[in-house]
């Protein structure tokens, strides 16, 4: 089973203000790179089974993150293998594909777990949809932004 998650920042969290910072403006106009680097960090988590790839307690931009998922899917979906990383860090987690599991693991942990293909992309799929909603529902004025109509779920 595989458990992909993220949770805003606490009010009192310095993260909560890359999403304050957002309403400022237009957000349909923000760049890419901006939405990337700037704006929505949350913690993130990633756990298979009892293997925790990725501490909940890792703070990551929303926006880079989701695409890079987006691209993930694509590629497993194809039957290739995929990875993805964070903004500004040097971890990368490795999808490798072994029949009809994936493999996954971190460049900066020892854990490695595995978890069926279809699940994989299933759950991805489920959290590009929650992560697309939480946005727009937070900033309504992304629902227009290009860069994050890329994940969206229509």
């Amino acid at each position: 089973m595989i458990h992909l998650s993220f949770s805003l920042p606490e009010s009192s969290s310095p993260w909560r203000n890359t999403w304050d910072s957002a309403r400022r403006g237009d957000p349909a106009a923000i760049a890419e790179i901006d939405l990337r680097y700037k704006h929505f960090g949350v913690n993130f988590e990633l756990a298979i089974g009892d293997v925790e790839i990725v501490s909940k307690k890792r703070f990551v931009t929303l926006v880079d993150l989701a695409l890079s998922l987006s691209g993930a899917v694509k590629r497993i979906s194809s039957g290739e293998d995929a990875a993805f990383g964070f903004t500004e860090s040097e971890e990368v987690i490795h999808l490798r594909r072994d029949g009809d599991l994936i493999s996954v693991s971190s460049s900066k942990r020892l854990a490695q777990a595995s978890v069926g293909c279809e699940e994989l992309v299933d759950e991805f799929v489920r959290f590009l949809r929650e992560a697309h909603s939480r946005l727009v529902a937070e900033v309504p004025g992304l629902s227009a932004n290009p860069v994050i109509r890329r994940f969206s779920p229509e």
